[in-house]
């Protein structure tokens, strides 16, 4: 069965990364990308700007990931890159943004997003509704950001 997504809910379309969701392959890094620019813009903003992005989108994405699968009736619809947006963002909090650090941010955190190493699996097998499709992509993207700071420090990338 087909997943229905109704991009004319504010709900689904913020769900599916504005659309990008919808790409018929690797919906996720479709969802990635779409951050890109957001980050460039809230690194622009200030720090605080960032910070507050990433609160509210954290739980405005809870919501919005757990109502559009309750709706197509699928845990974690692939199409719901929401989580992928914040992961990504999270990935790059602090860190000075650049053409360099916007690549490899988003190397990491898709790595991690894909490979799902303990405890990100045991995570996104367990913890359902819009936590556990928020938590997977929250966790993927902590050892993105310690990998970021780590080669920042050692002034391997700026």
């Amino acid at each position: 069965m087909k997943a229905s997504f109704q991009l004319s809910k504010w709900q689904h379309f913020l769900a599916l990364g504005f659309g990008s969701g919808l790409a018929p392959k690797a919906p996720g890094t479709f969802g990635t990308l779409v951050a890109l620019p957001l980050v460039w813009l809230l690194s622009l903003a200030g720090t605080a700007w960032f910070i507050a992005f990433l609160l509210l989108g954290t739980l405005l994405g809870i919501y919005v990931c757990g109502k559009t699968a309750a709706d197509v009736g699928e845990h974690d619809h692939g199409a719901i890159v929401w989580d992928e947006i914040i992961g990504f963002t999270l990935t790059m909090l602090f860190v000075p943004v650049s053409l360099g650090t916007l690549v490899l941010g988003f190397v990491l955190f898709r790595f991690f997003d894909i490979v799902k190493p303990w405890p990100i699996r045991w995570c996104d097998q367990r913890v359902h509704g819009g936590l556990g499709i928020m938590l997977d992509d929250i966790l993927a993207a902590l050892p993105a950001l310690g990998l970021m700071h780590l080669v920042l420090y050692l002034g391997w990338l700026s």
